[in-house]
């Protein structure tokens, strides 16, 4: 028996006949997953009532390099199972091959734009930009295209900020290949002609500079693309750069710090790059939730790659430890929400109601500052302002005694 079945054999089997298994992560699914498949772990497939043994069984992963040890211990038990070959991407460049996904510009832009409504994802765009000043007149603003749902969407924001503008900047979109594989950059380029999006790419070897680093390789190579992308953006001529980073980025970057890192920080709408003089970082995405993205992408019929990386499927880079610890914050985010529905935007407020007077410590332009470092001049202030306010009550109620005796008179 064949271990397993390429997506033009797929399309040839009764739909009744099959089902589909994706053993990918809920990081990876929550980019695209293919429509009816059921979600699980593999060693859940066995035991899981949702399966119907009576149907082929086809196990779908990223690549379809995972899947083919799922499938080949299924055989061995006596299951009608098969790997998808090439996995998710292999569906998905099929899926974009079709005629009617070569020109969806239109569509989107029509989704985009509901002014009325204070919850859409272009009242939330805009209401970031205002908020945050992250847009100014006379900008160059180079904005940073991964190929995910959230850059994408960001893309199409600003398509429709220039048409609305009431000063004048320039955009520049942008698309850095650190080393994709063919499958995933033809993704990238064919959403972008679909949905009118004018990409300049450019390449660097980020990849493979970190395919053999062993601890925190995910890590360099985000710092390792931010610094291509201030460097290109800069040649561009621009004075800033733009990333998709959302609201439930920046809600689990706040406990992420406080559960793995002990410290109170958050995810910044804008910062000035250290190393690169005059240019700034902002996050247009800022006030926008992922489900709403998530649904823009789904009522659209968008598909999308999720880190586009050329070895996803085969180490520890993606998926990895930094990646399993968003997953459980977004769980415990999720579990406190449902008896507490506010959690979210307290997390998210927490950051911005700080009370230096109530910390032990903390660091302001690199230096740390101590409670004890002016607890007792803070005494002593106490001290005389309590003096000045016993005076006060006493001069009240003598005046209250003297207003007293003129009354009886």
């Amino acid at each position: 028996m064949s271990t397993s079945i390429s997506i033009k054999e797929l399309k040839e089997l009764d739909p009744s006949s099959y089902q589909i298994v994706d053993i990918r992560d809920a990081v990876e699914i929550s980019h695209g997953a293919i429509p009816g498949a059921l979600v699980m772990k593999t060693e859940e497939i066995e035991t899981s009532d949702a399966i119907d043994r009576s149907k082929k069984t086809i196990i779908c992963c990223s690549r379809g390099r995972f899947s083919v040890a799922a499938a080949e211990e299924l055989q061995e038990k006596g299951w009608d199972a098969v790997s998808l070959e090439g996995g998710y991407i292999a569906w998905l460049m099929d899926v974009m091959s079709a005629p009617e996904e070569q020109d969806k510009a239109a569509d989107v832009e029509k989704s985009l734009p509901q002014k009325n409504s204070k919850k859409s994802i272009w009242s939330k765009f805009t209401k970031a930009i205002n908020t945050y000043e992250l847009v100014k007149p006379g900008d160059k603003i180079a904005v940073c295209i991964s190929g995910g749902k959230d850059s994408m969407l960001m893309a199409k924001c600003f398509q429709e900020l220039k048409l609305h503008n009431k000063f004048d900047f320039e955009v520049k979109f942008v698309v850095m290949d650190p080393g994709y594989s063919p499958e995933n950059r033809k993704v990238i380029e064919d959403n972008a002609k679909s949905l009118h999006i004018p990409i300049t790419i450019f390449e660097t070897d980020i990849f493979d500079s970190v395919y053999h680093v062993e601890n925190s390789p995910c890590y360099l190579c985000a710092r390792m693309r931010r610094g291509h992308l201030y460097h290109f953006a800069q040649q561009l001529g621009c004075n800033k750069i733009a990333l998709g980073h959302h609201y439930d980025d920046v809600i689990e970057t706040i406990l992420m710090g406080m559960l793995y890192g002990a410290q109170v920080q958050t995810m910044m709408p804008k910062l000035h790059s250290i190393h690169f003089e005059g240019m700034e970082l902002i996050r247009p995405m800022y006030l926008i939730r992922e489900d709403d993205i998530k649904h823009w992408r789904d009522y659209n019929d968008l598909h999308f790659i999720q880190c586009a990386c050329k070895f996803t499927d085969t180490c520890s880079t993606c998926g990895g430890e930094n990646t399993s610890k968003r997953v459980e914050v977004k769980n415990l985010i999720r579990q406190l929400k449902e008896t507490n529905p506010f959690v979210e935007s307290n997390i998210f407020k927490s950051v911005e109601n700080v009370n230096l007077s109530t910390v032990i410590a903390y660091k302001q332009g690199g230096v740390k500052h101590h409670f004890l470092d002016d607890y007792d001049k803070v005494e002593k202030k106490e001290e005389a302002l309590g003096s000045k306010q016993k005076k006060k009550f006493v001069f009240c109620i003598q005046n209250q005694k003297i207003v007293k005796k003129i009354r009886k008179c």
